[in-house]
């Protein structure tokens, strides 16, 4: 399925990190999502399960069907506030959040994670982009 890449010492802000390296086939997002719950579980952030597998899956949904490479790197980190994601591929262009057809069997993802998120955004890089989000936890204030 994926390939865990150990990071050393926290980030400069002292938050926790995990990185996974990982090829996306629509059969490896379930493995994907329980990584997701066990790190947030081992984070504390049981109540931020559910909204971020959401997430996540919607964006390594979007590598499969629109980047090139399969081929990307989910981040996590766990902040003071709740938690950071993104998925970082090889594809320069960006996604798109549109009104979603609810009769549809597709093109809801971004929609509903711009919904479910407190922020998102997109990086563009030389190698391609990262697609971030930040969900804030309920015991923590603005």
């Amino acid at each position: 399925m994926a390939e865990n890449t150990p990071q050393g010492a926290p980030p400069s802000g002292g938050w926790e990190r995990y990185e996974l390296r990982l090829r996306v086939h629509p059969q490896t997002l379930a493995d994907v999502r329980r990584v997701v719950g066990a790190r947030l579980r081992q984070w504390g952030r049981e109540e931020l399960i559910t909204p971020a597998a959401m997430c996540v899956t919607e964006l390594l949904s979007n590598v499969h069907k629109h980047a090139a490479s399969p081929d990307c790197v989910l981040t996590l980190e766990n902040r003071p506030y709740g938690i950071w994601a993104a998925v970082s591929d090889t594809e320069s262009s960006l996604p798109v959040v549109k009104e979603p057809d609810f009769l549809s069997e597709s093109g809801r993802g971004m929609f509903l994670l711009s919904k479910t998120a407190d922020e998102w955004g997109t990086d563009l890089n030389t190698t391609g982009k990262t697609v971030w989000f930040t969900l804030r936890a309920e015991s923590v204030g603005p």
